[in-house]
């Protein structure tokens, strides 16, 4: 059973499951996140949709890239949660199975190619209770624990 943060999904709303691949990137006491703006403008883990044929880890790597412009090396699973949620960017309520990983931080590559993204370096524990879903919070607690 996959643990769900959020709320419930809505009785007859139908969902279609998205999985994805989210980052835990921590150095010297810090993480990177990412402040998505546009219809968002929420605090997250840098992270997203996995592509047909991709690799959770290739989409790890490609959607750290895209939200933040860094690089990583060492990717480790952490875990999975769920949350039902609309994703007005698709048009579309979404069961998003999120697969979370810690990594390593390597350098900045560019400027986050992806619209509305910007890369912010936080301390740990400040950052916990600014992440717009408790999932994202929950997972970077165990990891500021390890």
């Amino acid at each position: 059973m996959i643990r769900r943060y959020g709320s419930a999904p809505l009785a007859g709303q139908q969902y279609e499951v998205r999985h994805g691949a989210y980052g835990v990137l921590r150095r010297s006491g810090q993480v990177l996140l990412t402040w998505q703006g546009g219809e968002h403008n929420e605090l997250q883990l840098p992270g997203g949709g996995i592509d047909p044929g991709e690799s959770p880890l290739r989409a790890l790597h490609r959607e750290v890239y895209e939200e933040t412009g860094w690089s990583i090396a060492r990717p480790r699973r952490l875990g999975v949660f769920r949350r039902f949620t609309f994703m007005p960017e698709y048009d579309k309520w979404a069961e998003k199975v999120c697969h979370i990983f810690i990594a390593h931080p390597v350098r900045r590559l560019d400027e986050a190619p992806e619209p509305d993204h910007t890369p912010v370096w936080m301390d740990l524990a400040e950052a916990i209770p600014l992440l717009h879903n408790d999932g994202d919070a929950h997972f970077v607690a165990v990891a500021g624990r390890g």
